[in-house]
């Protein structure tokens, strides 16, 4: 996109979009069936200490550090399979696609989203909402830091942010102040951490479910305040 918009709305993926809540609970799910207790605490003391190390998720990096203490490489190329393979487009949250059709209609959506390079592109491709976005797909490790890259791929007069994290929203709101207005989606457990909303201040409009967007006149984004 070379031209600048008068309005791009950007979306983040991960409890969003997309129930990632359930798409971890289903994993859990998978790793104590295959590994038993044990293993799966070790795979998540792994994710939890790669999310730190990295600033994001990254399962299927967790994955192959796991396979260093696992004496069955089949059973872990199954948990692999499991991710990959794993049907995201029937985790969207309702109304996900819908609302994306609706803004649409306003100025061009784009996802903004963290995550690696190899599973969370997947992952959005395969939900669907590559599709919906007509491919427009940016993922960074830390998105709130990166603006100037966004810029430089979707130039835009105004942005609207839809997104779980009041952390997120508040970082890219510092940056681009009245260019921005950020949408605070009451989804997934950030969003409902009441630690949060202690520190940091109100998003401009807040829904409690993505599919809310639907219906809303591309004036509300203009003039909220």
């Amino acid at each position: 996109m070379s031209t600048q918009s008068p309005i791009i709305f950007l979306f983040d993926v991960d409890n969003t979009l997309l129930d990632n809540d359930r798409v971890h609970d289903d994993l859990d799910h998978h790793l104590a069936e295959e590994f038993g207790p044990d293993e799966a605490a070790r795979y998540w003391k792994i994710y939890e200490e790669l999310r730190d190390k990295l600033g994001y998720a990254d399962y299927l990096g967790a994955v192959q550090q796991f396979r260093l203490g696992c004496d069955d490489e089949l059973r872990v190329q199954r948990l692999a399979a499991f991710l990959l393979d794993y049907p995201f487009a029937e985790r969207l949250y309702p109304g996900a696609l819908d609302a994306i059709a609706h803004l649409s209609q306003f100025g061009p959506c784009a996802v903004l989203s963290d995550g690696d390079v190899v599973l969370q592109p997947r992952k959005i491709r395969r939900s669907g909402i590559e599709a919906a976005v007509a491919g427009r797909v940016l993922i960074y490790i830390h998105k709130e830091r990166m603006l100037d890259d966004v810029i430089g791929h979707y130039p835009a007069a105004h942005y609207v942010m839809a997104e779980d994290k009041l952390r997120v929203l508040d970082g890219m709101k510092s940056r681009w102040r009245e260019r921005l207005t950020t949408v605070f989606v009451r989804q997934g457990h950030y969003a409902n951490d009441p630690a949060a909303r202690k520190e940091y201040p109100p998003a401009q409009i807040e829904r409690g479910g993505i599919g809310e967007l639907c219906g809303m006149p591309v004036e509300a984004f203009l003039t909220a305040t």
